[in-house]
This record gives structure tokens, sequence and C-alpha cells, in this order.
């Protein structure tokens, strides 16, 4: 309900952009359950993160109430590289296909991975699932290393092999990747990649109010956003709509 105010155009589930993807660390299922029956209309994907699938024993409860409110999930990239660096992707594959899995992440941010390679299991695994790949490094040293150029070149790799949507890094701090390592934007960065690549093939990662509403504004309502904690769902909504401060002289 608007209550009659001019809100921006938000796009409707199923959508391809306005992506919100909430980064699930462990939460136990009925808490998970709890804010997904709240507000399931905000939710597009849930990342079960930090190898939790393997060790959360209500795993298959969250899977159930996310496939209910049709909500769509994955495992975290670091997962699939735990497996690929142990020469067990078969293993992976069959670990996603046993949870029901639609969508994977192929990430290289920690292992010695190089992009073609990487970009080889994108091709290899869009042919069973939708993938979505991440760009960036785990390690601020490293990632801060890494020109606009090799972004924009490791981007463009992704897509052309398969992948739906490439995240771009920045843990779940907010310091790393896209971000150096005191949480400030590398602006310059971000200006290269959306100059160079379509805003909607694209998921920022914004675990943090601060990039939440510097994407927002930079991009638009329907900006891709990713890491976001449970408990700053709403929140990010009513950034998005331009009902906080922040947006709303924006939206």
């Amino acid at each position: 309900m608007s209550a009659h105010l001019t809100l921006p155009n938000r796009t409707q589930k199923p959508r391809t952009d306005g992506l919100t993807s909430i980064l699930d660390n462990g939460l136990p299922a009925a808490l998970l359950e709890a804010y997904i029956k709240s507000s399931a209309g905000y939710i597009d994907y849930v990342k079960f993160g930090w190898g939790t699938a393997l060790v959360s024993i209500d795993i298959q409860e969250k899977i159930r109430c996310c496939e209910e409110n049709q909500i769509g999930f994955y495992l975290g990239g670091t997962l699939f590289e735990k497996y690929y660096h142990e020469n067990k992707l078969d293993c992976f594959v069959n670990l996603c296909k046993s949870l029901g899995c639609q969508t994977v992440e192929v990430s290289n941010g920690t292992i010695p991975l190089g992009n073609s390679d990487k970009a080889k299991c994108i091709h290899d695994l869009s042919q069973e699932f939708k993938v979505f790949s991440e760009v960036g490094y785990k390690d601020n040293r490293k990632s801060i290393h890494l020109p606009p150029s090799k972004w924009i070149e490791y981007i463009l790799q992704d897509i052309d092999a398969g992948s739906e949507k490439v995240i771009t890094e920045a843990r779940e701090s907010g310091n790393s990747g896209i971000c150096r390592d005191n949480g400030e934007l590398r602006f310059g960065l971000i200006e290269d990649i959306i100059t160079h690549v379509p805003t909607e093939k694209l998921i920022f990662e914004a675990p943090n109010k601060k990039l939440q509403t510097f994407f927002i504004r930079k991009v638009g309502a329907n900006v891709n956003l990713a890491n976001i904690s449970f408990d700053e769902l709403v929140s990010v909504e009513t950034l998005r709509l331009g009902l906080r401060s922040e947006t709303l002289l924006d939206m």
C-alpha cells in the first residue's frame, strides 16, 4: 500500500533485476522461516553461505521454506572453491542436485584458480544450473592490485561463459573486493565497471547501509544487491523506495 505516495516502480517477482539476495550465515530454521514469511515479497534468493549447508541440521527445512515462498537458493562460492580445490566437482554437483539447487555460485576469491579455468567451470555448470559467478578476491591486498581493466575482462569473460549474473566481491564485512580495507568504496573501479558492463548483468555485494545507499542512488531502485542480512531486509526495501532520508530525494 503506497498511501498515495509517489514511489519508484519496483519490478515484481519473479524478477530478473532489482534482485535482493540474502545471506544466511547459519540462522535456525524457525527464525529464517519467520523472516521469510514476513517479507517473502522482498527476497529473491537466499545464499547459504560459509559452508553452513553442510553443518546445518535443519537445512532441508530452510530449503522447504524457500521453495514454498518462491525464493531461489544457492550455496556460497567458497564451498564451490573447496570442492574444486579437492578435485571433487562431481561431488559438488551431486550435493547441489540433492538439495534441489537450481542456481550455483562460482568464484575464485580464495583458491589459485585462474579466471579462464573458472570460466570453463561456469560453462560446464551452466548446462545444468543457472550460474551466478563472482569476481574479486577475499584477500584485500590481492583485490586492491587487480586493475579495473582486469575486473571488466573477468566479468565479461564470465558472462560469455554462461554466467547469468556476475557478483562483485565485497565480503560480508564490506572491506574487500570493490571496497578498501577501511570500508571505503572504490568509486573509480565501480564507474569503470558500470561503464563497460550492463548493470542488469551485475549483482553488487552491499552488506551495509553505506554500500546499499550508494548503489541504489547510483543505479536506481532496481539495482541487484547481495549479502543483505535478514535483519536489514525491510530497511533495504525502504531505501529502494525512497522512504528514508538517504534516498528520499533520489527516487
